[in-house]
């Protein structure tokens, strides 16, 4: 089943739908305008991520102080990779290209080899860590035996080898060119 949206919230709208529309290639499909709390009012905006499925971002208008870390790691004190939305890549080369769009609106950008899927990293304006992940290899049931027992462990053995990472930052896109 895919899900319909994700939701976020920003403190910065200019700047996160520029990252949304343009660094992520994502259309801009609805606007809800609703009230907010009984004492303001919300933006609720819907973007299309390519296959229909939507990613959400609210835009809050209240009219007491409220503030708030928009971070979804962060903010609550965990590593940004805690908390995290991943993207669909559909091959290795559609992961490329997402780099490159990435590196070429100013991100810098990560490339984790997990084994058995390939993703790139990069974080929003809101501090909050975006993938697009593709798989690398087709999920055999001997991974599904091995996610049983990894589930059931009370101490799992834990992989201390790192995997392949490399680390890519705009200007190094820029002078490759």
């Amino acid at each position: 089943m895919s899900f319909h949206h994700v939701a976020i919230a920003t403190t910065n709208l200019e700047a996160t739908h520029r990252f949304y529309s343009e660094a992520c290639g994502f259309e801009l499909v609805k606007v809800d305008v609703i009230p907010y709390m009984d004492h303001g009012w919300a933006r609720h905006l819907f973007y299309d991520t390519g296959n229909g499925e939507l990613f959400a971002i609210w835009d809050l208008h209240d009219t007491t102080p409220v503030e708030f870390n928009p971070a979804i790691s962060t903010g609550l004190g965990l590593p940004n990779f805690v908390n995290h939305i991943a993207f669909g890549a559909t091959d290795l080369d559609d992961l490329d290209t997402r780099k490159e769009r990435w590196l070429s609106h100013g991100l810098d950008v990560v490339r984790i080899d997990h084994g058995w899927c390939t993703s790139v990293y990069a974080d929003d304006p809101n501090g909050i860590m975006v993938e697009f992940c593709t798989l690398t290899r087709a999920l055999t049931d001997a991974d599904r035996r091995e996610a049983q027992a990894l589930l059931a462990a009370a101490e799992p053995d834990v992989e201390r080898t790192p995997p392949p990472i490399d680390f890519f930052t705009p200007a190094a896109a820029t002078a490759a060119d």
